[in-house]
């Protein structure tokens, strides 16, 4: 049986994902305290049982991808198209403002601080002794096997399922090659696997979406003194999800790429006047010392499981978050590398974007770590009193002309989580429809789910903890859907190979004709 490409909507997985998600919304409601205990034991759980499968997966999955993309295979090209849709800069400021959108300010101010307050346990711990690795463990936990699992191995199967096979764009389509076409005819496993990479799509958005809308309360409140209460975070939250909703009814080739050329653009701005008023040489220093540590001990950090409590609150919380946002990401990867090669795909994911997220972390963090080393408390004061989102305006407050720093962060961060979150809802659309150019009403009413989950999330007790406990539950079942792709993306690339090989010969034997 052929499938077309109609706008049909999965009526089975729209009722059981958006129903689950409103049942979860309705209990927060009435009983936010039993929700909220409920996710934290669920989370150890989650840790103790699926850590070390996760560590493995990613460390597989990257080196998989670089394997494939040196190998031979390397040249195919993806997509059944010769040429691609966007230019190189275009394409990669879409992927980098997806996933960078959770990291770009939030993570990139606070987590170098805190590893340089408190040194990782695979480095020794105790406090503020070991500059170079607090980056190197931040860029382990934001760099190559995080980003590889958002869009290299997973998005060659996914893109010839859709685009050489005619097959509806769903994450159930990496489950193509081990049950074929029927894994699509009312299949209760293809159901179940869309169904579930789209509650952990939610969660996973609930992190950029919560944590920045914790970021911005907290900047608003510093900056113009604006009360910071729940309340005002609860409204960022609302506001920032009605801009992705409009956002997200214009569709990728209007508002996902203008919004992600512009922030590409302005971040790089802001970066280099950081660079250039910060402490340069303290940054450039940070990043190559940081990245020489991290390589030297990349698969002893990589596979670490000395210390599970530490694990849980970083490394598994990290890939959990990664793992969950995967499948909907491919999905979005997918729709925008067409006309690209594996070779591209995988070194663009899996190098490119993991080292300009690096230097931006460095960039950000390495101005706050430099101001601690020289003034004690002015960035760890301001972290362990007000939390994560306070990191940022202690960092800007050190700059010249810190106001208007702090304004900056605060638009790249605005721009950075709705395009997020239109990102997200355009591909639990695309997953719903089984098409790469969704229904506008369907896009906007998810961008609506994520805006009250979240909102639902926020004043469970230490709202960062819940909502990072939320993330790494979802992913538990998602991470299944992830591990078949290990196999079956270096024998699909054979394939590719093989079709595009007999593909050349008969255009060549058709000009010969002619």
């Amino acid at each position: 049986m052929r499938f077309n490409n109609k706008k049909h909507l999965d009526w089975p997985v729209f009722i059981a994902s958006g129903g689950f998600l409103i049942v979860f919304i309705l209990l927060s409601i009435f009983n936010s305290e039993g929700v909220g205990k409920t996710i934290s034991v669920l989370f150890e759980y989650s840790a103790d049982l699926f850590g070390a499968y996760w560590q493995l997966l990613l460390l597989g999955n990257f080196l998989v991808g670089l394997g494939l993309a040196f190998s031979k295979y390397g040249k195919v090209r993806l997509g059944k198209q010769d040429k691609p849709i966007y230019s190189y800069f275009r394409w990669i400021a879409m992927i980098l403002v997806t996933l960078l959108a959770s990291g770009g300010v939030f993570w990139a101010a606070s987590e170098p601080m805190y590893h340089y307050m408190n040194t990782p346990p695979l480095f020794g711990g105790g406090e503020f002794n070991n500059i170079f690795a607090a980056f190197a463990q931040s860029y382990m936990h934001w760099g190559f096997t995080a980003w590889a699992i958002l869009g290299t191995l997973a998005s060659i199967v996914m893109m010839y399922v859709h685009y050489n096979k005619k097959l509806p764009l769903r994450p159930r389509g990496l489950l193509y090659p081990i049950f074929g076409e029927k894994i699509y005819h009312n299949s209760m496993i293809g159901t179940t696997a869309d169904t579930f990479s789209i509650i952990a799509t939610v969660a996973g958005t609930l992190g950029p979406l919560g944590f920045l809308g914790l970021q911005i309360a907290y900047g608003l409140n510093h900056l113009f003194d604006v009360p910071n209460t729940m309340t005002l975070s609860i409204s960022v939250v609302i506001i920032l999800a009605i801009i992705a909703a409009i956002s997200a009814a214009t569709g990728v080739d209007r508002g996902i790429l203008t919004l992600s050329r512009y922030n590409v653009g302005f971040t790089i701005f802001l970066a280099f006047m950081v660079l250039l008023l910060g402490p340069t040489m303290f940054i450039i220093d940070a990043f190559v010392g940081g990245t020489g540590v991290h390589l030297q001990n990349f698969f002893t950090m990589s596979l670490f499981r000395g210390d599970n409590s530490w694990l849980g609150g970083w490394t598994i919380f990290f890939w959990g978050w990664f793992i969950g946002y995967a499948p909907m990401l491919i999905v979005f990867i997918s729709r925008i590398s067409r006309g690209r090669t594996i070779r591209e795909l995988i070194i663009a994911v899996s190098i490119v974007a993991p080292i300009v997220n690096n230097f931006w972390f460095s960039v950000v963090g390495g101005t706050g770590v430099y101001f601690e080393k020289e003034n004690p408390g002015s960035i760890s004061k301001p972290l362990s009193e007000g939390g994560m989102e306070a990191a940022v305006m202690a960092i800007t407050d050190q700059l010249p002309m810190g106001t208007l720093f702090g304004i900056g962060f605060l638009l790249v961060s605005i721009i950075f989580v709705v395009t997020t979150v239109d990102t997200m809802s355009y591909t639990v659309a695309a997953t719903l429809t089984g098409n790469d150019k969704p229904k506008r009403w369907l896009r906007v009413f998810w961008a609506g789910i994520f805006g009250l989950t979240t909102v639902m999330i926020l004043p469970m007790g230490d709202s960062i903890s819940s909502i990072q406990n939320s993330i790494v539950i979802t992913a538990v079942p998602v991470s299944l859907l992830l591990l078949p792709p290990l196999w079956n993306a270096p024998r699909i690339a054979r394939k590719m190979a093989v079709e595009e090989k007999r593909e050349a010969l008969r255009e060549l034997r058709k000009k010969d004709k002619d």
